[in-house]
């Protein structure tokens, strides 16, 4: 039974691990072509990405209040305490997974070189983006994050030679 509540509380950690950090790009987005659209950001500002509730801090804490409820006194006592611990365990279980799944973010409203404005929201990155700085938005598989504009440098033009004497 210990090993039993030891996975799920292992699941139920990982579960949370989730970013939407624009420095980590998912599995699924490595060696896909993705559509570029270069911007200027318009303004920057702080917001909360709120957690989740995937259901799984729930029954981690149903699961573990229930086990160590049914551990007191006798078996009536055992029986009732358990469905109580159970039921509290699984709100605290909620609880902690919103909590620890929420992530700081930022709103970045940008303007397309067409003048249509777009707003993106994604986790805070090592980057940090000021209104008018060129951006570029990388789309792909429905998602988009703000990454600054690459410093483009024309090439060095390639001298003439001279007409060959003969």
């Amino acid at each position: 039974m210990n090993k039993l509540l030891i996975a799920v509380a292992v699941a139920a950690a990982l579960s949370a691990c989730a970013t939407s950090s624009p420095d980590v790009v998912s599995r699924n987005e490595a060696q896909r072509l993705s559509q570029i659209q270069d911007a200027t950001v318009l303004s920057v500002r702080p917001v909360v990405i709120d957690g989740s509730q995937s259901g799984a801090g729930a029954v981690t804490g149903g699961v573990v209040g229930g086990v160590a409820g049914a551990s007191v006194g006798g078996h009536r006592e055992a029986v009732a305490v358990g469905v109580l611990a159970a039921v509290a365990g699984a709100v605290v279980g909620n609880a902690i997974e919103r909590a620890g799944t929420r992530e700081e973010a930022l709103e970045i409203l940008v303007q397309l070189r067409n003048g249509e404005r777009r707003s993106i929201v994604q986790a805070k990155g090592t980057e940090t983006l000021v209104p008018g700085e060129p951006v570029i938005l990388v789309s792909s598989n429905g998602k988009t994050r703000v990454m600054r504009a690459p410093v483009v440098t024309q090439p060095a033009p390639v001298p003439a030679t001279p007409p060959a004497q003969g």
